[in-house]
């Protein structure tokens, strides 16, 4: 996007600088001309320089007195007039001044100069966000809080005004733009090299394939993660390279089979996403009985998927006989308004174990759930939010199981950018049993507590200069198990489990301690936050690690400092 906004400057400032050059030219050429008396009563004529500084503080109404002598009523008679004459030169000046101020377009222009100097001058790693709403909002106050810069670009000016009023500890530049404009992912630096992704999630699957389709092609290297809900645009999205294809409803029904099937797994995944390590009341679907859904939307498809797989008798109520008409399962879909009473008894609500209310509608979803629990107390209610102004009246409501799509989003995009091998090992765990979850969760409550942390970690000379060194130099095999051992006494070990390592592409979920570290690993590892502080002494720190490798300090020696004469 080329900056204009010089050129409109001189362009609405042309005509107001002539009529000021004018009138400054007659009322000086006639200060010049017109004679005067000195203090010596000759006469005398000013000087151009002597007009000019005069003529400057009048016309300006600074007013200054007569100078350099007391002027001949000649000269008076010309001042008088060039008063009026230069004054209305410079309102009309002042007001073109005033009016090009006020120019949105030229506001734009110069708003789109800041941009462009910022990012020409932003040397970190950043990410590109296509739209700013409450979602990516909640995403980029995340990874602000980790240091990690965010551009946005938005159509709507009154989303950019409310995004400066962010007090955001790191800046985020936002630029008003239409994406469907080549040169607006230009502007918004997708060229650059420490342009590391480009997110869209719009509610629009078009809109998002546009935004793949123009940053792929624009920068091969760049990173694209896009929400798509239909499988056709999803298809296409990975046809034409998009790296991250989200689908929130995809999520949904898997985090309902895994309540089903694997709960060990479910609470492996939530904990990553920054919940306790326990199964909570709410993540204990019923296992037996009928499950009613209503709503055979985009959700309600990926939600008959998951329910299918875990063997679960169903059945949905839908209100558009187009969308029931797509089922092909006649005697699964019952076509009618899910809140009406009758509805919900043909579909034997009283005797059902759990409903789920997956419409769009937020007070439809309520309203259901309210006439469900009027007729089967008992049943295990779960509803979709759509809305995040909502979340008071559905806490109100009392339902066991309440699904937020944009929290969702929000969590599983912000470890896409900002963790990326926890997001990893979420991807690679789902082909795990159920058996190996229990086994990660009963170490990780044996040898941490119930809520552990995550460390993510590259093994290189920034974030492991001690271990890089000492591998390069000795050629010793080291085993990760050193990086469990307490820096107070080498022989006890820190709460610790290395989680996942990638080496390449070979891809370790939960490794035995005795595997060597390798230069270029990257490590995904559960603890305390003591025991990560542990890690990094460990792997930075020279002494540190000779201590924990062989049990006593290192003396300040030269040989001790450069070859660990182990």
């Amino acid at each position: 996007m080329q900056n204009n906004s010089l050129y409109l400057i001189i362009k609405r400032m042309r005509t107001p600088m002539y009529v000021l050059v004018v009138t400054f030219s007659i009322s000086i050429l006639g200060m010049v001309l017109i004679p005067g008396v000195d203090d010596q009563g000759k006469p005398y004529h000013m000087t151009f320089f002597d007009a000019f500084y005069f003529v400057s503080y009048m016309a300006t109404t600074i007013g200054f007195g007569e100078a350099p002598y007391e002027f001949t009523y000649p000269q008076r008679l010309w001042v008088g007039f060039c008063i009026y004459l230069t004054v209305i030169g410079w309102f009309y000046a002042i007001g073109s001044i005033i009016s090009l101020v006020q120019d949105k377009v030229l506001a734009a222009q110069i708003a789109l100069a800041q941009f462009q100097r910022k990012i020409k001058k932003m040397e970190e790693p950043f990410i590109i966000f296509v739209g700013y709403n409450s979602l990516t909002k909640a995403i980029i106050d995340r990874l602000t809080l980790d240091g990690i810069r965010s551009v946005v670009i938005e159509k709507n000016e009154e989303k950019i005004k409310m995004l400066a009023l962010e007090n955001y500890a790191i800046e985020v530049p936002a630029l008003v733009g239409d994406i469907r404009d080549p040169k607006v992912f230009k502007t918004a630096g997708i060229h650059k090299h420490n342009c590391h992704a480009v997110v869209s999630l719009f509610n629009d699957d078009v809109m998002n394939l546009h935004v793949a389709l123009s940053a792929k092609l624009m920068n091969k290297h760049v990173t694209v993660i896009v929400e798509a809900t239909e499988e056709e645009y999803a298809q296409n999205l990975k046809t034409i390279g998009a790296d991250i294809v989200e689908n929130p409803f995809k999520i949904v029904a898997k985090r309902i089979y895994l309540s089903l099937k694997s709960p060990s797994l479910l609470m492996l995944e939530q904990w990553i996403y920054g919940d306790p390590l326990v199964l909570r009341k709410k993540d204990r679907l019923p296992k037996e009985g009928k499950y009613i859904v209503c709503g055979y939307g985009r959700m309600g498809q990926a939600l008959e998927v998951g329910l299918k797989r875990a063997g679960i008798d169903y059945i949905f109520i839908e209100a558009s006989p187009e969308k029931a008409a797509k089922a092909k399962r006649g005697e699964k879909v019952i076509v009618g308004d899910a809140d009406d009473k009758k509805i919900l008894l043909k579909a034997d609500v009283q005797e059902a174990s759990c409903i789920i209310a997956a419409t769009k509608d937020d007070l439809l979803n309520l309203s259901i759930i309210m006439a469900a629990k009027r007729i089967n107390p008992e049943i295990y209610t779960v509803a979709r939010e759509n809305h995040i102004n909502d979340t008071v009246v559905f806490k109100a409501a009392k339902i066991d199981r309440v699904i937020m799509i944009e929290t969702l989003m929000v969590k599983k995009t912000y470890n896409i950018l900002a963790r990326p091998l926890a997001d990893r090992f979420i991807r690679l765990m789902k082909y795990r049993g159920e058996a190996w979850g229990e086994k990660v969760v009963d170490l990780l409550k044996e040898y941490i507590n119930n809520n552990p942390e995550t460390m993510e970690t590259v093994i290189d000379e920034d974030h492991a200069y001690a271990l890089v060194r000492h591998i390069r130099e000795s050629g010793e095999e080291i085993p990760y198990s050193i990086l469990y051992r307490s820096r107070e006494e080498w022989k006890r070990e820190n709460p610790l489990l290395v989680l996942y390592v990638r080496r390449g592409g070979e891809e370790m979920l939960l490794p035995d301690p005795s595997l060597p570290i390798q230069i270029g690993d990257e490590v995904l590892i559960a603890g305390t936050k003591e025991a990560f502080e542990d890690v990094g002494y460990i792997m930075e720190n020279l002494y540190e690690l000779y201590y924990v490798m062989q049990g006593k300090e290192c003396e300040l020696s030269l040989s001790c400092k450069l070859t660990f004469d182990f």
